[in-house]
């Protein structure tokens, strides 16, 4: 039997004017370990009078980590927050009991071109720290681990892998990592794993039992323990995962938990503009009228 449980492909989906490759949630793989929520942004090559330009948006029971392959975005949050992420850098906010950020092109590019390319992604919080206090971390590509086995290089972005540990104060027993190879070569990671795990090829292919697979395909393994393929040279991926929690998780919008009261305390919050604002911002996302998933 194939150790492949899922083959996930990326779906188109807009956010506002901009277009993503969505991979998590699907209908048939809700989540991989505690990630919840999975889009792949760009690579996206914006004229001189274009942005990206998404005001205050609420989040509750996650955190969000933001990876970026090429380009910048502005960060700003209602704890005071505000800082321009470049590539190879980690943006972790945690929301907790609810945080309101928004994410838009550095003011220093307004009027100029400008490219976008990089992972979203949420990891859900456990039960018990469903409520906790905001925070957020940066980190600098420098602080994440890294290091190579037979000529492919790995990074540790987030969590805890390969013996090693990334500085993202993450919430769970979980990891992140990217996987670059010079040459083809055959790994066999399933010894150092845990948890549930996917693959996500972002650019070149892996062997799995004798099929190839390219990028912007997801796939998700039905035992950590077997996860061996082969890397062709020239690849780029990212392996995630972690313990999976005992209790389903429900997403309407931007809100996930474990209790579907939660998310309605936080729709009416939202409404109410409770949220502690976004120093110098007034504009908002209104909540839409969609159901809780």
């Amino acid at each position: 039997m194939s150790n492949i449980q899922h083959i996930i492909p990326e779906r188109p989906t807009h956010i506002g004017d901009f277009l993503v490759g969505r991979l998590l949630p699907f209908r048939e793989k809700r989540m991989v370990g505690p990630f919840a929520f999975i889009d792949h942004m760009g690579p996206a090559h914006l004229a001189e009078n274009e942005s990206i330009d998404i005001p205050a948006h609420p989040h509750i029971g996650l955190s969000t980590l933001t990876f970026l392959f090429e380009g910048s975005m502005m960060h700003r949050d209602g704890l005071g927050t505000a800082i321009e992420i470049f590539p190879g850098q980690v943006n972790w906010m945690t929301a907790g009991k609810g945080l309101a950020h928004s994410e838009r092109s550095p003011e220093r590019l307004k009027g100029k071109a400008k490219s976008l390319h990089g992972l979203q992604i949420w990891v859900a919080l456990p039960k018990h720290l469903e409520t906790c206090a905001p925070s957020f971390y940066h980190a600098d590509a420098k602080d994440l681990p890294f290091f190579t086995r037979d000529s492919v290089q790995f990074q540790v972005i987030a969590g805890e892998a390969f013996g090693y540990k990334s500085p993202i104060p993450v919430h769970s027993p979980l990891y992140f990592v990217e996987i670059m190879a010079a040459q083809d070569t055959q790994l066999n990671l399933g010894q150092e794993l845990y948890g549930e795990s996917g693959i996500y090829i972002l650019e070149g292919e892996i062997e799995v039992e004798g099929n190839r697979f390219g990028p912007k395909q997801l796939l998700v393994a039905h035992d950590t323990q077997l996860c061996s393929f082969k890397i062709c040279a020239g690849t780029k991926i990212y392996i995630f995962g972690g313990e999976p929690f005992p209790e389903e998780r429900f997403i309407y919008w931007n809100f996930v938990a474990s209790d579907i009261a939660l998310i309605e305390a936080a729709k009416i919050k939202w409404k109410n503009q409770a949220f502690d604002p976004i120093p110098g911002e007034t504009e908002f996302v209104p909540l839409p009228e969609t159901k809780t998933k």
